[in-house]
């Protein structure tokens, strides 16, 4: 199946959207199948690192004004060149914002079925970015995933909000973790050490630091004693979290087997934004056997068991964080017992797994097109 990612992030950026669509491009290639990506060109400066494991076509992008950890493709002609050039029979369109809208025009007009996969809750960024514009977002995001083939969205909850606004045809598709990467046995004694020199319980967040993401919740359990707050990421937001979050240790960007270590010294994973249509990170924490604090909303109301894997909270509640913190805190056989667990859960949740099933969803839009042209 020759098959076209368009993507709006791709590595060396770092978040969902791109590890996604990596994860996706490398599992097709394993199964034998021919993709090709296309994402917004990286920062001057970046190269690729070498993990992509089929072509790569770069379109022109401009960092986003108050962000620029994040780019934004430019208007180009390589991108309906490449779904040409690649006789592309399916275009998977991931997290179709600005680059995806204009594959989805692209796959229209050449006649290729499309499948976007809903990644990003644009509802959420606009309350917390602006204030309002919750329901021209909305209106966006039925505009765009309206016109494909198949919605995917990667959990319940996900799904019941395409649904309850009015978009047709979405399926559920939820996300792989790497369990050989992410495990237990990476608990590094050197580096707890190192981050709790005086043996403090070690509570970790691992995402973007950017106002979405509300990490500035975490500030009660900075103040719980015998705690050590860890921060693992990079933003705009990381300047006021380093004055929000006082002792708190800011480990900057990590990723690949560094990121595995530093989560398996964990004792605690808490999570705190509550805009998450997945929420890769409590995955990872959980193969990594931790208990895992997050709000009750979003895609952690699939992955995490409140009393069995964790701990579910009100969202947008630094006193419910605090809270559960301290309960863990003071019970190590719960807290044990809750990362057994979580781990047991995820075991199965591979990528290969998740891929197949969507090569499976490629097959039914592709049989769904034959048809209707044979009808």
């Amino acid at each position: 199946m020759r098959v076209v990612i368009v993507t709006e992030s791709f590595p060396p950026d770092v978040n969902g959207v791109a590890h996604c669509a990596l994860q996706t491009a490398r599992h097709l290639v394993d199964r034998g199948h021919a993709p090709v990506v296309v994402a917004p060109a990286p920062a001057p400066g970046h190269r690729p690192d070498g993990s992509a494991p089929c072509p790569v076509v770069h379109v022109p992008s401009l960092p986003l004004p108050g962000y620029p950890q994040v780019r934004v493709a430019l208007p180009s002609r390589r991108l309906a060149a490449t779904l040409v050039e690649h006789r592309a029979e399916v275009v998977h369109l991931a997290s179709p914002f600005v680059l995806g809208v204009r594959g989805m025009a692209a796959a229209a007009r050449l006649g290729i079925p499309a499948v976007a996969v809903y990644q990003t809750d644009l509802a959420g960024y606009a309350r917390t970015y602006m204030g309002a514009g919750e329901a021209a977002a909305w209106r966006r995001i039925r505009s765009v995933h309206g016109a494909a083939d198949l919605t995917l969205a990667p959990s319940s909850a996900a799904l019941h909000d395409l649904e309850t606004h009015g978009v047709p045809r979405v399926e559920l598709w939820p996300r792989g973790v790497d369990t050989e990467r992410f495990r237990p046995d990476r608990r590094d004694e050197a580096l707890r050490r190192e981050l709790a020199p005086n043996g403090e319980l070690i509570v970790g967040y691992v995402g973007r630091l950017a106002p979405e993401k509300q990490v500035e919740l975490l500030a009660g359990v900075c103040g719980l004693e015998g705690v050590r707050v860890v921060i693992v990421g990079d933003g705009p937001s990381r300047p006021g979290l380093e004055q929000a979050l006082p002792g708190a240790v800011f480990l900057g960007r990590r990723t690949g087997d560094d990121l595995a270590r530093v989560f398996a010294s964990f004792d605690v994973f808490a999570h705190t934004g509550p805009f998450e249509t997945f929420c890769q990170t409590v995955q990872e924490a959980m193969a990594s056997g931790l208990p895992v604090v997050a709000p009750a909303a979003g895609g952690p109301l699939d992955l995490v068991a409140h009393e069995r894997t964790g701990l579910l909270v009100p969202p947008r509640d630094a006193t419910a964080v605090r809270d559960a913190v301290r309960s863990l805190a003071v019970d190590p056989g719960r807290r044990a017992a809750f990362g057994a667990a979580g781990r047991g859960t995820v075991e199965g949740r591979t990528w290969a797994a998740v891929g197949d099933r969507l090569i499976g969803h490629y097959t039914e839009v592709l049989a769904g097109r034959r048809t209707a042209v044979a009808a």
